[in-house]
């Protein structure tokens, strides 16, 4: 039966069941809508967001069922797909399109996740990952016909107890659970081929955001990357501590976790770095002498303007305290006046007698623990200051910030603290 019979001048049908029920879901959430959830009892909340899940997995279970036969819309638009009307007519994008149009024609082809999906009980996130495993089974000459059968069986099962997460790491076991005899070996190889593609996939871009910071994303294999949260958390778990101990509102964790890989940045031992470009791991710092003596001067990171970045004299004389720096101070015609000085570092033995005389951020008022701090040169390095005990101090990150922040003046009481003091 034609569902186009009986369309008015206005192109729709008004005895069509498919808009005829779309228009009473429209009106149902139109209903929901005019409520305001703030005046609900706690059991209907949970029961809305309960159902709603399920509705949600139910429209998506819709959705694919459409994409799946959506051969004539790709006729129609001359395209090998979909994706173009989807692209146009509801402004996704292609490649989303696509995924969703794979993922539709993979669960046509299972049953038991299509009627998960229509009964609600499987979520579309879900869906992909068990689609996928069972494509990775059908791949594997060792699976049979039975095993990809039982195989979505058990996943399905699955699904209903588990995360997405969770049920693709059992995804990654479940042929070893229908059978282990068999497929024990079969799953050392494959691991071993997932941590190959981890390495091949391995990558890291960095790039410039001109707005004075640095952008970058990467993709680690899942031993290394586990190494590097952890080691960012170590040096961010201590300010989150340090901030609930003092009743200060806390950051959001990704603020945390960028400052606590900064300091990691910071703390790498030079020592401990490969030779770069024919010398030591250094970083370069160019300040012509009259911007040094400026308050609020500015130095060259690396070697040029065209190659490197402006930096405040500040930071450069903060970054001489405890990174691997050296600078060069040129006079006004560009001759170098100062190619730097060796002992720029406080050496392991002094920060151990450090932190004996120390045992915190000496900045008033601050219990940091000197495990967290830097040694601070009370002269600047950059600006003549010896690398000794005298010389010496304990500040933690922030307070060694405003030590060289121009907007601060800092004096040694006769305790050995140091107080700051914003200029006027």
């Amino acid at each position: 039966m034609s569902l186009e019979h009986g369309t008015n001048h206005w192109g729709t049908n008004p005895n069509d069941p498919i808009q005829t029920a779309v228009a009473a879901i429209e009106t149902a959430i139109g209903d929901l809508l005019a409520m305001d959830p703030i005046y609900w009892r706690t059991s209907q909340k949970k029961h809305l967001l309960t159902q709603l899940e399920k509705l949600r997995a139910q429209q998506d279970a819709l959705m694919l069922r459409v994409l799946a036969v959506s051969g004539d819309i790709a006729e129609e638009t001359g395209d090998k797909d979909a994706s173009a009307w989807i692209r146009a007519e509801l402004l996704l994008d292609k490649g989303t399109a696509r995924a969703q149009i794979k993922l539709a024609t993979a669960v046509s082809k299972q049953d038991l996740v299509a009627a998960g999906l229509a009964a609600g009980e499987i979520s579309q996130d879900k869906a992909r990952v068990i689609t996928k495993t069972l494509d990775n089974i059908a791949a594997n000459p060792t699976a049979t016909s039975e095993d990809l059968i039982l195989a979505e069986k058990l996943l399905v099962d699955y699904a209903t107890r588990l995360t997405a997460k969770e049920l693709q790491i059992v995804g990654r076991r479940i042929l070893r659970e229908i059978d282990p005899a068999r497929f024990e070996d079969a799953e050392a190889k494959a691991l071993l081929a997932e941590e190959e593609r981890a390495r091949q996939k391995t990558a890291l871009r960095v790039w410039d955001n001109h707005d004075g910071t640095i952008g970058f994303n990467g993709i680690l294999p899942i031993s290394i990357g586990m190494r590097f949260k952890t080691q960012v958390e170590a040096w961010a778990q201590p300010r989150k501590q340090r901030l609930v101990d003092k009743g200060v509102s806390l950051p959001p964790w990704e603020r945390l976790m960028g400052q606590g890989f900064t300091r990691l940045i910071e703390t790498i031992d030079p020592d401990a770095l490969p030779r770069h470009g024919g010398d030591a791991t250094v970083v370069n710092v160019v300040i012509f002498l009259e911007e040094l003596r400026k308050e609020l001067g500015t130095a060259t990171l690396g070697f040029d303007e065209t190659n490197g970045h402006t930096i405040t004299a500040a930071e450069a004389r903060t970054m001489a305290c405890n990174a691997t720096i050296i600078p060069w101070v040129l006079g006004s015609d560009g001759q170098v006046l100062d190619a730097g000085r060796s002992s720029r570092f406080f050496q392991p033995i002094q920060r151990k007698a450090l932190r004996l005389q120390q045992k915190c951020c000496q900045a008033e008022g601050c219990d940091m623990p000197p495990e967290w701090c830097d040694a601070h040169h009370l002269t600047a390095w950059a600006l003549g200051g010896r690398t000794d005990l005298k010389d010496g101090v304990l500040l933690c990150p922030h307070h060694h910030r405003l030590a060289h922040a121009p907007g601060y003046v800092h004096e040694r009481l006769p305790d050995g603290t140091i107080r700051f003091t914003r200029r006027p």
